[in-house]
């Protein structure tokens, strides 16, 4: 089984992300999925050049390494978990996924994904972390991307609709396992951590504001969780009583009341408030999922706090990529590093539905 360590991290084999993609906020619900907004709707100045070109190298980059079969292999990211973050960087490009630049990588990660699902219990992969990644990048490609030209050559093993229902079911049965009302790395765990729970939590939502069900319960009790582990001063644990110092944990915490619509919380405000504190901080440890969830969380709670630390965003990795376009980090892989930090750009372009505030 996989470890993570207290900062929220990855190591050995399988999704070593800590938490990721937790991502800005729904619009509202309807009886059908929602689309991106319209360019005319979105907030904010022309996305900056720097971010344009910096986006355009790391996609090319993922273009580059992309397996046939539509994974990313040779590190330790490979499945559906990788793969869906990797998805998650094209779609939020702008880029028509049907017609655009991006279609053919869009459509072959789609399809490798889907062939990962356990087709009779809804799971994908073989960690709650690649479920929730996964099962998120569904919710985003769902109601965008055309499913008449999925799959050219092959019968579809099922339609994006039913992979996501099945997702959500396989979410809601794992956590009813759960005691706390939560998730940990396996489906049958009956302990929890935020790490994780953030990201399957995080795909719960973006699948309901897709139009799938989910029930209140679900997300009411995940949320519960999560009260518990955040403390006065807006630190937030891991998965037993300790607190300390983690951008990453707290900006989960952040993300995941603001996405479900909670900031009323005495708990939200805390949380906020810690990191509205500390935008110059650099995280000693995953700091490309730390960037990745500090984006989102800023971007949902204050729109002045997320273009400060933005703009020291762009000059930071700026300097970091590499010349083909990559970014080298802690998270496990080339192309998890490269699309946690693109994501990370991402919410200058503020195409996916989930990066809506």
């Amino acid at each position: 089984m996989n470890s993570i360590t207290r900062g929220g991290g990855w190591r050995g084999r399988g999704f070593g992300l800590g938490a990721l993609l937790g991502l800005a906020s729904f619009a509202a619900l309807g009886v059908g999925p929602v689309a991106a907004q319209a360019p005319a709707l979105r907030i904010g100045e022309a996305v900056p050049r720097d971010v344009r070109e910096m986006y355009d190298r790391g996609l090319q980059y993922l273009v580059s390494t992309q397996a046939e079969k539509g994974d990313w292999q040779g590190a330790n990211d490979q499945g559906p978990g990788g793969t869906g973050l990797c998805l998650m960087a094209f779609l939020a490009s702008g880029e028509d996924p049907n017609y655009g630049l991006y279609t053919t990588p869009i459509r072959k990660a789609l399809r490798a994904i889907l062939r990962d699902q356990n087709a009779e219990t809804g799971y994908l992969g073989n960690s709650m972390y690649h479920h929730g990644f996964g099962m998120l990048a569904l919710a985003e490609a769902y109601g965008v991307v055309d499913e008449r030209v999925l799959w050219p050559n092959e019968k579809a093993p099922r339609p994006l609709g039913v992979a996501l229902e099945l997702a959500v079911r396989a979410a809601i049965t794992a956590q009813k396992k759960n005691p706390l009302g939560a998730w940990r790395y396996s489906p049958d765990a009956t302990d929890a951590d935020t790490s994780v729970s953030g990201s399957v939590l995080v795909g719960l939502l973006a699948a309901r504001n897709a139009g799938i069900e989910v029930p209140d319960e679900a997300i009411d009790k995940a949320i519960g969780y999560f009260k518990q582990m955040t403390s006065a001063s807006g630190q937030v644990a891991y998965s037993g009583l300790g607190f300390d110092d983690s951008l990453a944990r707290v900006s989960i915490a952040t993300l995941v009341y603001s996405v479900s619509r909670r900031k009323d919380l005495v708990e939200y405000n805390h949380t906020l408030d810690f990191l509205k504190q500390r935008l110059e901080q650099q995280a000693p440890n995953w700091a490309e999922y730390t960037r990745y969830y500090q984006a989102q969380a800023l971007f949902q709670g204050d729109v002045d706090s997320w273009e400060k630390w933005n703009k020291l965003l762009i000059r930071q990795l700026k300097q970091m990529q590499n010349s083909n376009g990559s970014f080298k980090g802690q998270m496990g892989g080339p192309s998890i590093d490269t699309s946690l930090s693109l994501l990370a750009l991402a919410l200058n372009y503020r195409f996916l539905p989930i990066y809506e505030r």
